[in-house]
């Protein structure tokens, strides 16, 4: 296993990287976060892609449909290495076209491409110099895919990013995620990292051009050293952006959803939601679970609504295309986007109150507001309501045709006449600015004037893992909580802003059919551990008080309640409450 050279790496990493150059990218480095993340910002909508050896037989195994998605096959159906490693012999998709398939994302309105370098299954989408199990050197095709894309955004004008599996790797003895395969000689996980994922992430930071995203999935608790490897990489490309799922003190530029849009805007972090065009990430046999175009606009509209990014996941097959059903949504929604798309790109989220017949997106432009106005309920009546704006309105028309709309401003806010018919079934779009700078204000959960929070089930973000059941919301007498719970890496966590510092006693209305489970709670980065008891069964709840946590500074910040991983069994989670019991000195 290459011992010695492995301790070398690992004592030596910033040598390792010391004098790397990465020829390809000339553009000047950029200091701040905000000058990295400007261009993402701006882009609000990108494509991801999930390929791999798996779409040869899309998802199945041994004539089975297997659950999850078809890029856990592997796991799913228990296959072992050596059997595994066949379905690189049939991959061969000779009618990709990295020119035609980056043309598509550009022409649906996509301004970036994040592709699975290698995803859990170990395989190498590219060149791979430390793993032989790879597109060039393990497949008839023997062709490198990210490369050619690499060339093919370049020059239409697209960023390009890569996903890379940093934990979980089903092929290597030091991997996560591997159960099932008894032929595994173990080594441990700091091994794999040096010896396998440390060589591939360099090798992609610094031989495919300017890369945009470097996108890490599925953290586990690898040890600080291999941590601290991985992310020191990132610094072969100083412009590169970064989403939060390397690991716990990995924070990265952005926070990541997956395939649920928060409820609420999260507050003031950059985020994004990544989410399949289909139901199964990788291209799967009788799939065909595609969302509607109306569906995917208003999904885009909302997420920008929001402050978001939307990162849309399509699934090219064996074949190296996509299916017709991806093709027509994204021709769709590149349609829709060719008359709209000012109302996207560039926008921030919404200044206004809920909106019962669409949604909003805003900029400022030389000291100007200017509001979109998505109308997904066309009123019959021929009136609009803009609640809550006082300004005055300059001027409003349709995106559609240009064509003027008539602006009165009334007590509770500004009327727009409109004419009779939607100009777009899909969302019509009305531009509208103002006098004055309306600030963007994001309304997080907030204690009250005794010090109380009560964060609800519903109000907050569930972070499910692929390949795992998902937890969700459910109700119990009309009362939602979180159930179905049964993933030790799933978790939830709320936006929270806190008015005032102190010590805050923290209690939970759940319920616990087993015996006992462990889980953490607190704020990011600092959680603690309780241990519950059973509460008789899952629809027993009860008020149960979690412990005390300190919170030393005031604004924005993330609750978590987390599972404690080897010790958990699932609870059903309705509310949690933070009560201030004093304020910091």
């Amino acid at each position: 296993m290459k011992t010695m050279h492995l301790r070398l790496l690992s004592l030596g990493l910033l040598t390792f990287l010391t004098g790397v150059v990465v020829a390809q990218d000339t553009s000047p480095t950029i200091e701040t976060r905000d000058e990295r993340l400007e261009w993402w910002r701006q882009a609000k909508f990108g494509m991801f892609v999930h390929w791999g050896i798996y779409s040869t037989v899309g998802g199945e195994y041994k004539g089975q449909k297997l659950p999850n998605s078809a890029e856990w096959m592997m796991a799913r159906g228990k296959i072992p290495i050596a059997e595994y490693e066949k379905y690189a012999a049939q991959f061969n998709p000779t009618q990709f076209d990295a020119t035609e398939f980056v043309g598509l994302a550009k022409q649906a309105g996509m301004k970036y491409l994040v592709i699975t370098a290698k995803h859990h299954d170990g395989f190498a989408m590219f060149d791979s110099k430390a793993n032989p199990f790879n597109v060039v050197d393990a497949t008839p095709f023997g062709r490198d895919i990210m490369k050619e894309l690499a060339e093919a955004c370049q020059e239409q004008g697209l960023r390009f990013g890569f996903y890379y599996s940093q934990a979980q790797d089903w092929h290597h003895p030091g991997g996560f995620g591997n159960s099932w395969d008894k032929s595994i000689q173990r080594v441990s996980s700091d091994e794999y990292v040096m010896e396998k994922a440390v060589p591939e992430v360099k090798q992609l930071l610094t031989e495919y051009g300017p890369i945009g995203i470097f996108w890490w999935d599925t953290p586990r608790k690898m040890s600080r050293e291999s941590f601290d490897a991985l992310h020191s990489l990132t610094k072969l490309q100083p412009n590169v952006i970064t989403n939060d799922r390397l690991g716990e003190d990995y924070r990265g530029d952005y926070k990541t959803f997956e395939r649920q849009i928060p409820p609420h805007a999260p507050g003031e972090d950059d985020w994004e939601v990544c989410m399949p065009i289909s139901g199964s990430w990788g291209y799967k046999k009788g799939d065909s679970d595609f969302k509607s175009t109306t569906t995917l606009v208003r999904n885009l509209i909302d997420i920008a609504s929001k402050g978001g990014n939307y990162l849309l996941n399509v699934s090219p097959t064996g074949k190296g295309t996509l299916l017709p059903e991806a093709v027509e949504r994204l021709q769709g929604v590149g349609q829709w986007m060719d008359v709209n798309s000012e109302s996207i790109y560039g926008t921030s989220a919404s200044p206004l109150p809920k909106l019962d017949w669409g949604r909003c997106t805003a900029k400022t432009v030389d000291g100007k507001t200017i509001l979109y106005l998505h109308v997904f309920d066309w009123p019959s009546a021929g009136k609009l309501l803009v609640p809550g704006i006082q300004n005055e309105v300059q001027t409003a028309r349709l995106l559609a045709d240009g064509s003027t709309l008539t602006a009165k401003s009334t007590e509770d806010g500004v009327e727009l006449t409109l004419p009779n018919e939607a100009p777009d079934d899909i969302a019509s779009v009305i531009e509208m600015k103002i006098d004055g700078v309306l600030e963007v204000a994001v309304q997080l959960p907030t204690p009250d004037a005794n010090g109380n929070l009560v964060l609800t089930a519903d109000a907050g973000y569930i972070h499910n893992n692929e390949g795992s059941r998902q937890a969700d919301i459910r109700f119990h007498s009309d009362i939602p909580h979180i159930g179905y719970w049964v993933d030790d890496q799933a978790w939830v966590e709320w936006n929270i802003n806190i008015d005032q510092p102190g010590r805050y006693e923290v209690s939970a209305t759940l319920s616990v059919e087993k015996e006992k489970t462990r889980l953490g709670f607190g704020i990011a980065g600092e959680l603690k551990t309780v241990e519950m008891m059973s509460t008789g069964g899952y629809g027993n709840y009860v008020d149960r008080p979690l412990g005390t946590i300190d919170i030393d500074q005031s604004g924005q910040t993330s609750f978590r309640i987390k599972p404690d991983a080897g010790h958990w069994q699932p609870i059903n989670l309705r509310s949690v409450t933070l009560k201030r019991v004093n304020e910091s000195k």
